[in-house]
């Protein structure tokens, strides 16, 4: 048999970072993020030479072949491949392990703050169900991606990205103690979607980075400095209550504003969110027309988010090329993962 399947990368709008553990769990998180249309794709099939499990990243250059009788650990290049194939073995075949090819790609690079890695991890649970049949609906989807990565592999992050990815679409999650999570589809008119895209541009710096080593540092310093690091958390939660209620009643200059107020609060959380080479940029764009922005995800380079005037727009794309970086045209989309047999 032989499954193809995709999910959605994301944008995290706002809240970013209340969705981390131990924040999400003392005080509870929300994130507001919406899906775009780039994407995680993942290939899977069973139809491989005998006693043989083979790993490929087409994006990344890497591929592992590996005899069953020797076994299969986490140690290796690809780890979330193996990471989810293990997982998917022991907890529907009790630990058999199956003949099988994964191959992934990603439309935007590790490390780009759109979700990209939590987000193949999706994209191979969500073939392997498809595959196997296995019993697991959005919820448990989700789930299970999030301790595949976050604690099989022992990689730090939040948990909005499986969700996101799982569900498609506009969302506004909350997080609770426990892995409690709750998913409210946002219901967003066509004309407040389209002046969003009209006002956003999505820019990668061309820097990659750790999101994992990010956040454990935004982890130690709400722990070593407490209280200052601690409001500005809670300030960047309460932005996200702001930001959603601006997009529902399509107030998009308020939405600005308060994005603003959120990348000043969430630069308060620690100090890798942000670098020079950010600084820089950040400067010069204010001073060429740009309303606000943000970098997404954990911080620290990858994709920003910039807020502009529609009329504004090509001009301003036209300049943050001179950066070196490069801009990214996208549109919203519904659909979360999803998966289909060729």
């Amino acid at each position: 048999m032989k499954i193809r399947s995709k999910a959605p990368l994301r944008l995290g709008i706002a809240g970013g970072g209340t969705d981390v553990s131990p924040y999400s769990d003392k005080f509870g998180g929300c994130v507001l993020n919406a899906t775009i249309n780039m994407y995680a794709y993942a290939y899977i099939d069973d139809e491989v030479e005998y006693n043989k499990v083979i790993f490929e990243a087409t994006d990344l250059g890497i591929k592992e072949t590996i005899d069953l009788s020797d076994g299969i650990t986490l140690e290796g290049k690809l780890k979330l491949h193996r990471a989810v194939y293990l997982r998917v073995m022991n907890d529907f075949f009790n630990g058999e392990l199956r003949p099988l090819r994964i191959i992934t790609h990603s439309d935007a690079p590790a490390g780009s703050g759109l979700g990209s890695s939590s987000t193949v991890v999706v994209s191979m649970v969500e073939g392997l169900r498809q595959m196997y049949s296995l019993p697991l609906g959005e919820y448990d989807l989700a789930q299970l991606a999030y301790k595949i990565e976050r604690v099989d592999c022992g990689l730090s992050g939040g948990k909005q990205d499986q969700y996101a990815a799982t569900f498609g679409g506009f969302n506004f999650m909350e997080f609770y103690e426990g892995n409690r999570v709750v998913v409210n589809p946002l219901r967003i008119r066509r004309y407040i979607i389209n002046e969003l895209e009209s006002s956003l541009i999505l820019y990668f710096t061309g820097a990659s980075r750790d999101s994992a080593k990010i956040i454990d540092d935004q982890i130690k310093s709400l722990e070593s400095d407490k209280e200052s690091k601690l409001m500005a958390m809670h300030k960047v939660k309460e932005s996200a209550y702001h930001i959603k209620e601006h997009l529902l009643k399509s107030d998009i200059d308020a939405m600005a504003l308060t994005f603003l107020e959120a990348w000043e609060s969430k630069k308060k959380t620690s100090a890798s969110i942000t670098n020079p080479m950010i600084d820089r940029i950040e400067k010069e764009v204010l001073s060429i027309g740009v309303k606000s922005m943000k970098v997404s995800g954990a911080g620290g380079g990858g994709f920003m988010m910039l807020f502009v005037e529609p009329e504004k727009k090509h001009l301003i794309e036209k300049r943050l090329k001179e950066f070196g970086g490069e801009v990214y045209k996208f549109q919203f989309v519904e659909d979360g993962a999803y998966s289909w047999t060729i």
